[in-house]
Formats: structure tokens, C-alpha cells, sequence
């Protein structure tokens, strides 16, 4: 669980980044899941846009993706969702205490 300072600090290093992943009408899948896991190993700390096809509740639709790839969901702000997942091979990101 995070706290609420390592959150804002993950917020700030995520500011630049772009979302590398859609969700569209077709939701959530196994496929997508799977490409959400390898590129979190990668990169720790990743944005999803979630498209305005796609009818589900965001903040629902992010707690379920942060539950099925076992990481801490950041934030939701508007239609983004901003994901984190410490990786155990490829460590780059030090949480502040």
C-alpha cells in the first residue's frame, strides 16, 4: 500500500510520460492484462488511457486492472489511469518513506 507522499512523488514522475496502453469498448481481457504485467516488469510506473467507448466506470475499471496485475493504482484523473508495480528485475524507481 502506498503512502500518501509516495503517491504524489509517483504523480510527479509519471507527469511526462504517455499512455502507452487504450481501453476501448472492448474492456478489460486476459491479452491485455498479460501486455500490462511485461511492460510493468519494464517500466514500473505506466499511464492507460481509457477511451470514451469504453462505458465501465474508470475508477472501478482502474481498481480492477490494479488488482488483476497485482500493482498499486496511483491516480485516475480524467480519463487516465496511472499504474505502478515495483519490478523485480529491472528496479529503477526508489520510493520516498
Amino acid at each position: 500500500m502506498l503512502t500518501g507522499k509516495q503517491k504524489r512523488y509517483l504523480r510527479g514522475q509519471a507527469h511526462h510520460l504517455d499512455p502507452i496502453f487504450q481501453i476501448g469498448k472492448g474492456g478489460i481481457n486476459d491479452n491485455l492484462i498479460e501486455q500490462l504485467n511485461d511492460v510493468l516488469e519494464k517500466r514500473e510506473l505506466i499511464k492507460v488511457s481509457v477511451l470514451q467507448n469504453n462505458l465501465d466506470d474508470k475508477d472501478e475499471l482502474a481498481e480492477t486492472i490494479a488488482r488483476r496485475v497485482y500493482g498499486e493504482l496511483v491516480q485516475v484523473i480524467g480519463s487516465t489511469i496511472i499504474l505502478y508495480k515495483p519490478s523485480k528485475n529491472h528496479k529503477k524507481i526508489e520510493l520516498p518513506r
